[in-house]
């Protein structure tokens, strides 16, 4: 088995209303990106990782940190949307890749633990995502009232690192006919059951603000820790 990490670094971030790419922006004393690009060379199920993002910038920001991946193999310049972004880390993919682990960066808490035990599911299953339950009363609504209540039970939050086996990876993409906002989607349509994998609460995305502020907050008062 040889598990390639696609690290997805190429969103915008309008919503967290920088003047940089998401990836790029500070988070306790580096830039976002590099949080999980550490984690997952942390994890020893991971043979090789890929970067799609902005390239030039995510290495000088690298470089500048000190910092040399020893399982980064690879580069891409992101696409338009996310779907296209992880068809051009396939294109870069390590020969006798066998699992494709895709991340987001904005996942900038995800820890080694949670990904080495997707990757376990997935060989197992051909395919597993992390997720968490929905533990909130959900309600649809409509010009600023409920309409009803939707039951939660069943229903996950999905996460990423999600993993596949690369041929049934690559075949929902050839045959995807529609943007998806996650991989697991697109296999999901080829008819594949995925997996899911017990994901933890500080696997959050950071989307706003907020989340940036939250973020900083756990990581700094880690590090002091260490």
């Amino acid at each position: 088995m040889s598990v390639t990490a696609i690290l997805l670094c190429a969103g915008r971030g309008e919503r967290l209303g920088a003047s940089v790419q998401k990836a790029l922006v500070p988070l306790a004393g580096r830039p976002l990106f590099t949080w999980s690009l550490e984690a997952l060379e942390r994890t020893a199920a991971v043979s090789h990782i890929v970067a799609v993002g902005p390239v030039k910038r995510m290495k000088e920001l690298l470089a500048a940190a000190g910092m040399t991946p020893g399982k980064l193999v690879a580069w891409s310049e992101g696409g338009r949307e996310r779907q296209d972004s992880v068809a051009r880390g396939l294109r870069v993919l390590p020969e006798g890749t066998t699992l494709v682990a895709i991340h987001d960066c904005a996942r900038a808490m995800v820890t080694p633990d949670l990904t080495a035990r997707v990757i376990a599911d997935a060989l197992q299953h051909g395919a597993a995502i992390a997720a968490v339950a929905v533990a909130d009363t959900l309600k649809r609504g409509a010009l600023g009232s409920i309409e009803t209540t939707v039951p939660r039970q069943g229903l996950w939050n999905a996460q990423t690192p999600q993993v596949f086996r690369r041929d049934w990876l690559e075949a929902a993409h050839a045959a995807a006919g529609r943007h998806a906002t996650d991989d697991a989607a697109l296999v999901e349509a080829l008819g594949h059951r995925v997996h899911l994998t017990e994901g933890e609460a500080l696997n959050f995305k950071i989307t706003t603000a907020q989340d940036l502020e939250l973020a900083e907050a756990w990581l700094t008062r880690t590090s002091a820790r260490t």
